[in-house]
């Protein structure tokens, strides 16, 4: 309704407009068409038509045809007229004849020098910024003259002229006009007559391919050279601009002294409504209606319509756009309660971010993170400068709400230093945003297994598997709803700019609580999905012990799931571990040095009963941290011989850690790792510190040394993050 009552309002003030035009505009019996040119005042045709001479146009039958043409009625030649315009610049578009020389023997020449009279004191002048001269032929050239120098050096005014030559008919090519075969230049303004003076040389040798030359006036826009321009007819012209101004005996505007309405019939500018403007080519000024002795209106009729049709078209368009803004609205509204916005608007610690927001805060999704579970991940900075990712959640319907805004609420929940944190979410669009904390380096897939080969030494595998597994072990079982994450791989275990792990994709991505065991959805990636959930559909906790298994396996051997010639990384580690009860074979050789093989041996184990295919006898999160602890104080313990049994489980246990790691260990648990570790020794042998330092750097080298020193600030700056906070960061 709103498009239709502007569109009429537009439509009738169009009429109005349209109509005072019309109302305004004279009628007479003088005839203002000929040819299909317009014949506007002042110029005119017949008597009592024109503002007088010069302005006289007449209307003949073209020569053997009927067709009427239009001419300038005082000039030596009859000149065609193709257009006549009275806005500003008053312009007359006029067809000239081209002056030419031809040399039929080298004793007998034709010749015609272009020569029309527009008369000097008249009210044309030839248009020196629309206009060029243009030469044709070979070694010859020509100028024009033109204006009375006055007892100057010279008897003419105006000079300008230019050379075109060639050695042959090839000189000449389409399209060039800088000298072979052609040339070009500007005019003078002021030039009232169209006189070329030809001057050439010997041209015995050019006759065949060049019998003529040629010299025209023409308008810029109209000539481009061709080489068959050499040899053309001889009767042509070409299309000049002319300008036209009121050249009276009073020869420019009145003093503004004189107000706008100087004596009658002195000026043919006196109308309130209109200004007086000097013309720029020669003396004179504008006017477009000298008739009534009005000068250029400041409003004429033809910007009135313009005015109107504008207006009008404005209407429309800011009633489209009111209309369009207004459904985006109602689009989001819409968006904004299906996603569950009325209820995520009520949780304290879910910030809701709105469309534009959002797209202030990644500058319209410029700069790409890389791909998620559902779509991109774009790089975001908030108002304070703290950078953040912005990632697409899942598709939610009416079935999926509940679901969704549950886990939004749960993962803005999580305090938990090894897990992504969940800053906020935009409803507004199609598909919900949620926004996270940012990890500057990326997942740990790119550090494994990208090509930039950063270095990691053991130590530093061994602090992100043990916090990595800190995460998951609060996630299930230190949250108020238990959450199983479902795809636990190196891609969704991000690392801070300290190198800190953060558990990643979890939660709204697959919609599992602590109720749902049993799961439609396909979830988890090849190569870290349990078997057994391929065989039950069933999704548990163990089933992300399953996946942390091959993350560990991944960590050590520092391979891929599938690597080689399509080799599985399990099915290879469980080769050589039944072969020789070790994964050593296995082993990244960048860690593989003699004091931490029986480490990597330990961790190689803990891999394979996390991947045991009956899932009571694998460990759970809990058990995993804590023996990856245990393993970390065994490294880092003492020179000589260190042992782990039931005797000093206790004095390693995670109990004696820092509370980031999150509860507290139950009696039986520890109990339950007291009966796997009873005949578990583990001797590690004495050694030099130095040779020891000297052998962990043994393999950083070459193209790894810029990744070193990056690493190397990375490991201050946790132990750095250790000191500064004892309570968030393992020992």
């Amino acid at each position: 309704m709103a498009l239709r009552a502007v569109a009429v309002a537009g439509a009738l003030l169009l009429l109005v407009v349209v109509g005072s035009s019309a109302a305004g505009a004279g009628s007479g019996s003088c005839q203002t068409r000929c040819g299909g040119v317009d014949i506007p005042y002042p110029f005119g045709i017949g008597p009592n038509c024109s503002r007088g001479v010069g302005f006289e146009i007449e209307c003949n039958p073209r020569n053997g045809s009927g067709d009427l043409v239009p001419t300038l009625a005082a000039t030596s030649l009859s000149i065609q007229v193709q257009n006549l315009s009275v806005e500003s610049p008053p312009m007359a578009k006029v067809m000239l004849p081209v002056a030419y020389k031809c040399y039929d023997d080298p004793t007998k020449t034709q010749d015609f020098n272009g020569e029309v009279e527009l008369n000097k004191t008249g009210v044309y002048r030839i248009s020196d910024e629309l206009n060029m001269l243009v030469v044709l032929g070979c070694n010859t050239m020509v100028y024009t003259k033109n204006g009375n120098s006055e007892g100057g050096l010279y008897p003419y005014l105006y000079y300008t002229g230019c050379i075109a030559y060639c050695n042959d008919s090839r000189s000449a090519q389409d399209g060039k006009c800088a000298g072979a075969g052609c040339c070009h230049v500007d005019i003078p303004g002021g030039l009232t007559d169209n006189t070329l003076v030809f001057d050439s040389w010997n041209r015995t040798k050019q006759v065949d391919f060049s019998p003529c030359d040629y010299a025209f006036l023409v308008a810029k826009e109209e000539y481009v050279f061709q080489r068959s321009d050499l040899n053309k007819d001889l009767n042509r012209t070409m299309p000049v601009w002319l300008d036209w101004a009121i050249r009276d005996d009073d020869l420019a505007c009145p003093p503004l002294a004189l107000g706008k309405k100087p004596p009658a019939g002195s000026y043919a500018c006196v109308s309130d409504n209109s200004e007086c403007v000097n013309s720029t080519n020669g003396p004179g000024y504008q006017s477009n209606d000298a008739k009534t002795q009005q000068c250029t209106p400041k409003f004429p009729v033809a910007s009135r319509i313009a005015l109107g049709v504008c207006l009008g078209f404005s209407f429309l368009i800011v009633a489209f756009l009111i209309t369009l803004v207004m459904f985006q609205k109602r689009k989001m509204n819409e968006y904004f309660k299906k996603n569950g916005g009325s209820i995520l608007q009520k949780v304290d610690n879910v910030k809701i971010f709105s469309k534009d927001e959002l797209k202030k805060i990644t500058k319209n999704n410029s700069e790409v993170l890389g791909q998620g579970g559902f779509g991109k991940v774009y790089k975001g900075t908030l108002g304070d400068n703290t950078i953040v990712a912005v990632k697409t959640s899942i598709e939610v319907n009416e079935a999926r709400k509940d679901d969704f805004t549950n886990e939004v609420i749960i993962q803005s929940q999580m305090m938990h230093n090894n897990i992504i944190k969940l800053l906020g979410c935009c409803l507004e669009v199609d598909v919900p945003m949620l926004v996270y904390e940012f990890a500057a380096n990326g997942n740990l897939q790119d550090i494994l297994h990208g090509d930039g080969n950063i270095p990691l030494p053991l130590h530093l595998r061994l602090d992100i598997a043990i916090e990595s597994a800190e995460g998951l072990r609060y996630m299930h079982s230190s949250t108020n709803r238990t959450i199983r994450h479902g795809d636990v791989k190196p891609a969704n275990i991000l690392l801070t700019d300290k190198f800190i792990p953060k558990i990643s994709d979890f939660g709204t991505s697959k919609l599992l609580t602590v109720d749902k065991d049993f799961t439609m959805f396909v979830v988890g990636s090849m190569g870290y999905i349990d078997p057994v959930f391929h065989k039950t559909g069933h999704l548990t906790q163990k089933s992300d012990v399953y996946s942390f298994g091959v993350v560990l396996l991944e960590l050590i051997s520092r391979k891929p799931t599938i690597y080689g010639e399509n080799c599985s990384l399990i099915i290879e580690f469980q080769k050589s571990y039944d072969k020789e009860n070790s994964g050593r074979m296995m082993f990244d050789k960048d860690i593989e040095i003699e004091e931490d093989i029986l480490i990597l041996e330990e961790i190689g184990r803990l891999a394979m009963e996390c991947l045991k295919e009956k899932v009571e006898e694998r460990p759970d999160m809990k058990e995993v941290a804590e023996r990856l602890v245990m393993l970390r104080r065994s490294r880092k313990g003492g020179q000589g011989s260190y042992s782990i049994s039931p005797q000093n489980f206790e004095e390693i246990s995670i109990e004696g850690t820092p509370k980031s790691f999150g509860a507290e260990i139950s009696e039986s648990s520890s109990a339950a790792m007291k009966k796997q570790t009873t005949n578990t020794v583990i001797v590690f042998p004495s050694q030099n510190k130095k040779q020891k330092r000297k052998e962990d750097g043994r393999r950083f080298s070459g193209d790894q040394t810029a990744a070193r020193v990056r690493l190397k600030f990375a490991l201050n700056d946790r132990q750095q993050h250790r000191n500064t906070y004892p309570l968030l960061v393992p020992e």
